[in-house]
């Protein structure tokens, strides 16, 4: 009886890592959709990692396409984060979300249906922290509002905000610290060219005037 009741025990846990495996792996797809590609191939035309600074995130949007092009970018791709943590917390509870999530912004970044070219991952993070804490995100997100308000350099904002994360995890939920950890160092090698340009005073500043709107 008891080797019965071990066994059946073995193939639950089993069927559950699969289904975790695979809501892992379904979040990853999820991020790879990427909503600067498909909206500059509707709106413009154009594949948005063929123009601009060759990102396919918001910021390059806004500068190649216009606001309300940028502005559907930011929300389509806040969305895959906000999801991915949905369905993770809801079929498995939060490491599960914390998987999903993190999995979304890889998604996102490495995304295999457009050859591993996507964006930055900033985005898709912010909506992965807004569904895992309102709370952390909304520290991040008042930084970089701020930085960008007296500095007009995105890159900056994104850099110091998701260095931000796991600093304020540790303090307010530790539950936290290690996943903002690891989103912090993608972000961070992300944005090793930015983080030059910066150094070297050639960095671009963002504008909201109306020449490139469409």
């Amino acid at each position: 009886m008891k080797a019965l009741q071990l066994r059946l025990c073995i193939e639950r846990k089993g069927k559950r890592m699969i289904i975790k495996a695979f809501l892992v792996i379904a979040c990853y797809l999820i991020g790879n959709i990427s909503s600067s590609i498909l909206i500059g191939r509707m709106v413009a035309g154009i594949d948005i990692r063929e123009h601009g600074s060759g990102n396919a995130g918001t910021t390059n949007v806004l500068r190649t396409i216009g606001k309300k092009a940028a502005v559907a970018t930011l929300i389509g791709d806040v969305l895959k984060g906000v999801i991915a943590v949905l369905v993770g917390r809801f079929f498995g509870g939060e490491n599960l979300a914390m998987l999903c999530g993190f999995a979304a912004i890889i998604g996102h970044i490495w995304p295999i249906i457009f050859g591993f070219r996507g964006g930055k991952g900033i985005a898709t993070g912010i909506g992965a922290v807004l569904a895992l804490s309102p709370q952390l995100a909304g520290i991040c997100i008042l930084i970089g509002l701020l930085i960008i308000l007296f500095t007009k350099y995105v890159s900056l904002a994104a850099i110091i905000g998701v260095c931000v994360l796991p600093i304020a995890a540790f303090f307010l939920n530790s539950q936290y610290l290690f996943w903002g950890l690891s989103v912090a160092l993608v972000a961070l090698i992300k944005h090793r060219s930015n983080i030059k340009r910066l150094l070297a005073g050639t960095e671009s500043k963002v504008s909201l005037k109306k020449k490139n709107e469409q």
